[in-house]
């Protein structure tokens, strides 16, 4: 190294990278004076290694898709070292009615909305009845003795008012609901199930929901928030019917309750730097009205990657451990991250999320509580284009303990989405 310097190697090697470099970022400047993003369902001509490439236009009035994908835990997650996800997303918007349907067989939701003239018409189903027995975690570990089998079947009609907004793609308005609500909550034990374990009897729901929805977001080409905001909050109340708390008999425990949930999403550039550059943030929160939260009208957490579709951006979003159901009767959290575009067909991001959650955990092996738990996640992701109109999504993600209940970990998630 002596020797390089001594005769002046060094310092020329130095002069000739950074007039390459140079020259380099001149040459991308002249042949990209301003630099757009390729934004969702627009066509658009891009320069790809020195050759053209025509991006397409998409009708995003009319998507449908499949996603597949799994989390790999390190440590598992109770029993499950492996989380998989699959599911059908279609969405088809008219000038008269709005169709949305999320299928996972034993989780779904559905959405219509039907053009009256100035005001809607709305309709929605939701259930979630998984055919596995939900256990309670405790530091980490599933308590056997908590096993239960419980599900959920809602069915939603109403009026609703809805108006077009700012960047008036199909999927940017403010929409008001208000709706009626009725369903049926069940509850059985399986073989492991504690004789002490609180299950609660099968009983009819009825209730009311006041939703408000803004979404003024543009998306990229993978559909990824590109600029703008989102927000909304739900209202809930509802009856469960034929209801008794966990003190038996006369014991009523939360036979109504009422619960608010809000959210805030945003995307924005960075100053001082080109639109390749994103700053990323999300809020969530929701909470239980006079504490009558319990194990079976809990708030649902889910780690997922960060929300972009309309009505995804509602569901509470924190960077940890993809899929995973963290019971919640209060929470709030909040997430900050970086995204750079390396090329128009691949995203590189970075986040990190805080949580608060008065969270479900197993006490002894027959009772379940809650518990106040503060956590921090990390998150590096990849998106990219796929062949055959897809995308994968990568990511690898640290978590302190609130997903699993006391003990911290690692995921590693790959999900494939094909557009049809």
């Amino acid at each position: 190294m002596t020797r390089w310097r001594r005769r002046g190697v060094l310092p020329a090697v130095a002069r000739t990278t950074c007039l390459l470099l140079l020259s380099y970022s001149l040459c991308l400047a002249a042949e990209e004076p301003v630099y757009h993003t390729p934004l969702a369902g627009e066509a658009k001509r891009v320069t790809f290694m020195g050759r053209q490439v025509d991006i397409p236009a998409v009708d995003r009035a009319d998507m449908t898709s499949i996603t597949v994908g799994a989390s790999l835990l390190a440590p598992a997650q109770g029993q499950s070292p492996i989380i998989p996800v699959a599911a059908l997303y279609h969405r088809r918007i008219t000038d008269q009615s709005y169709r949305r349907a999320m299928v996972a067989v034993f989780v779904n939701e559905l959405d219509y909305l039907r053009d009256l003239g100035g005001w809607d018409l709305v309709a929605q189903f939701e259930n979630d009845t998984l055919p596995v027995a939900g256990r309670e975690l405790r530091d980490g570990e599933e308590v056997r003795g908590t096993a239960l089998y419980h599900g959920i079947l809602l069915g939603s009609l109403g009026a609703g008012w809805r108006r077009p907004v700012a960047p008036f793609q199909v999927d940017n308005d403010l929409r008001v609901q208000l709706v009626a609500r009725g369903g049926y909550f069940y509850a059985h034990p399986e073989k492991d199930t504690a004789p002490g374990l609180w299950v609660p009897p099968n009983t009819p729901l009825y209730g009311a929901r006041l939703r408000c929805r803004y979404d003024g977001l543009r998306r990229n080409l993978l559909e990824l928030p590109h600029e703008g905001v989102a927000t909304g909050f739900d209202v809930d109340y509802l009856h469960r019917d034929r209801w008794r708390g966990e003190g038996g008999g006369a014991d009523r425990g939360d036979h109504d309750y009422a619960q608010v949930e809000g959210h805030l999403v945003a995307a924005t550039g960075v100053p001082g730097l080109s639109e390749r550059n994103r700053f990323l943030l999300s809020l969530y929160g929701g909470f239980t009205a006079l504490g009558k939260g319990d194990r079976f009208n809990a708030f649902r957490l889910n780690g997922a990657p960060f929300p972009s579709e309309q009505y995804d951006l509602a569901w509470p979003h924190y960077s940890g451990v993809i899929y995973d159901r963290v019971l919640a009767r209060g929470y709030a959290t909040a997430s900050a991250g970086f995204r750079r575009e390396l090329t128009f067909f691949l995203y590189l991001s970075t986040l990190g999320s805080y949580i608060w959650a008065d969270r479900s955990s197993a006490v002894g092996n027959n009772r379940v509580d809650f518990d106040e738990m503060h956590g921090a996640a990390a998150t590096v992701a990849l998106d990219s284009a796929f062949v055959w109109d897809s995308s994968l999504y990568l990511a690898w993600s640290w978590e302190s303990g609130v997903m699993r209940n006391g003990r911290s970990g690692n995921g590693v998630t790959l999900m494939w989405n094909k557009l049809f």
